[in-house]
C-alpha cells in the first residue's frame, strides 16, 4: 500500500525557519501582505464560480482547478520584474490572475466567448497575456518546459537581466523533454527557473507509484549540475524567499534552478475526474483542507502580526466574490465568436500579412 502525503511527515526534514525575516520579506508593507491575501481569495472565488458554471453545463472542454495551490502562484509571480516571464501548464487560472489578467477575460474564455483572452478559442488550458510576459497555459504535459527554456535563452541572447519562471506538475518530471531542457539549461547557462508544483498526484497516480526517487523530485537536477531546493508551499513567506533566491541566481549568475514546491489540490485532476476520491481517501482531502489550507494559514499569520481582523477579512473576501460574480455575468452576456473567425489567429505571419506569411519563407532563405 502506498503511503499518502497525509500519512507521513513533511519531506523537507529541515528545522523550522521564520522566512518572514528573509530580505525579500522583511520590508513588506501591510498593504502588500493584504494584497497577497486578496490575490489568493480572488483565485479561490474565481475557481469556485467557474466550477459552478461547469456543473451547470455552460462550459465545454476541461477545467483544471487550482483550489488549494493559491499560495504558489501568488508567492512566486509577485516577484516578477520587467524582464521576467512566466509560462505554465493547463492548471493556469491562478497564474493568469496574479500576473494581472482580468477575471472578465478569463471567465469569458472559459465559456468560449469572443471577449475571452484567447477570443474563445483556447478555453481553460490556454490563457495568454504576452503584454504581461505571461505565455500561457499549455495542454501537453511538459510541453512548456522547452518553451520556457527558449524564452530564457532569448533574454540571455538580448542581454536582458531576467528569467523565465516555468511551471510544471509532478507528473511532468518523468517526461523526456523536461530532462532535455534541464541538460541545455545547464550546458548553456540559461536563466530559467523550473517550478514543480508537486500536488502529489499525476492525474490519479500517486507520487509514491510514479517516481523512482522517493526523497524528492527536485533532486534529479543534480544529474545536470543544477541548483535545487524544496519549498513548503503553504508558507507564503518561504515560497517568496526560496523563489527570490532562484530569480537572483538567474539574474546575477545566469544559472538555472529547479524548485519543488510542496502543495495539494482539493479537487480531481480536472473536474471530469470521476475517481478523485478513489485514488485518495476523502479523509485525506479533508485533512488538508482543515490543516494545510494556504489561505487560512496566511489569514492566521496576518492576524498574529496584528494587520488583519475579521472585518478586514470579510471586506477582502466580499470584494473577491463580487468580482467573480461580475465576471460570470460578463462572460454570459458576451457573444460567441463568429463562424468565420475559425480561419483567423491560426498563424501570426499570415494573419499579420508579413513577408514571411506571404512567401512562406520564414526560416530559410534562397
Amino acid at each position: 500500500m502506498s503511503v499518502t502525503r497525509a500519512e507521513k511527515p513533511k519531506k523537507t526534514g529541515r528545522n523550522p525557519v521564520d522566512y518572514a525575516k528573509a530580505p525579500i520579506n522583511a520590508d513588506l508593507t501591510k498593504e502588500q501582505k493584504l494584497g497577497f491575501l486578496a490575490d489568493m481569495l480572488r483565485i479561490r472565488r474565481f475557481e469556485q464560480a467557474s466550477l459552478k458554471l461547469y456543473q451547470q453545463g455552460k462550459m465545454g472542454g476541461f477545467l483544471h482547478l487550482y483550489i488549494g495551490q493559491e499560495s504558489v502562484a501568488v508567492g512566486t509571480l509577485a516577484l516578477m520584474g520587467d524582464h521576467d516571464h512566466a509560462i505554465t501548464a493547463y492548471r493556469d487560472h491562478g497564474h493568469a490572475l496574479v500576473v494581472g489578467m482580468s477575471m472578465n477575460e478569463c471567465m469569458a474564455e472559459l465559456l468560449g466567448k469572443a471577449t475571452g483572452c484567447s477570443k474563445g478559442k483556447g478555453g481553460s488550458m490556454h490563457f495568454f497575456a504576452p503584454d504581461k510576459n505571461f505565455w500561457g497555459g499549455h495542454g501537453i504535459v511538459a510541453g512548456q518546459t522547452p518553451l520556457g527554456l527558449g524564452i530564457a535563452y532569448a533574454l540571455k541572447y538580448k542581454d536582458l537581466k531576467g528569467c523565465c519562471l516555468t511551471y510544471i506538475g509532478d507528473g511532468a518530471v518523468n517526461q523526456g523533454v523536461y530532462h532535455e531542457s534541464l541538460n541545455l539549461a545547464s550546458l548553456w547557462d540559461i536563466p530559467v527557473v523550473y517550478i514543480i508544483e508537486n500536488n502529489q498526484y499525476s492525474m490519479g497516480t500517486s507520487l509514491a507509484r510514479s517516481s523512482a526517487i522517493k526523497s524528492c523530485l527536485a533532486e534529479r537536477a543534480e544529474g545536470y549540475k543544477i541548483d535545487w531546493d524544496i519549498v513548503n508551499g503553504e508558507d507564503l513567506y518561504e515560497v517568496r524567499a526560496k523563489t527570490w533566491d532562484a530569480i537572483e541566481r538567474a539574474h546575477e549568475k545566469c544559472r538555472p534552478t529547479v524548485l519543488e514546491i510542496d502543495t495539494y489540490r482539493y479537487y480531481g485532476h480536472s473536474v471530469a475526474d470521476a475517481n478523485a476520491k478513489k485514488y485518495r481517501k476523502p479523509e485525506e482531502i479533508e485533512f488538508y483542507k482543515q490543516n494545510h489550507d494556504p489561505i487560512t494559514l496566511w489569514e492566521n499569520r496576518l492576524k498574529e502580526e496584528g494587520i488583519l481582523d475579521e472585518a478586514e477579512l470579510k471586506k477582502v473576501d466580499e470584494a473577491a466574490k463580487k468580482e467573480a460574480a461580475a465576471a460570470v455575468q460578463f462572460a454570459e452576456d458576451s457573444p460567441f465568436p463568429e463562424p468565420e473567425d475559425i480561419f483567423s489567429d491560426i498563424y501570426y505571419e499570415v494573419d499579420m500579412g508579413t513577408e514571411s506569411g506571404q512567401t512562406g519563407r520564414h526560416f530559410f532563405n534562397d
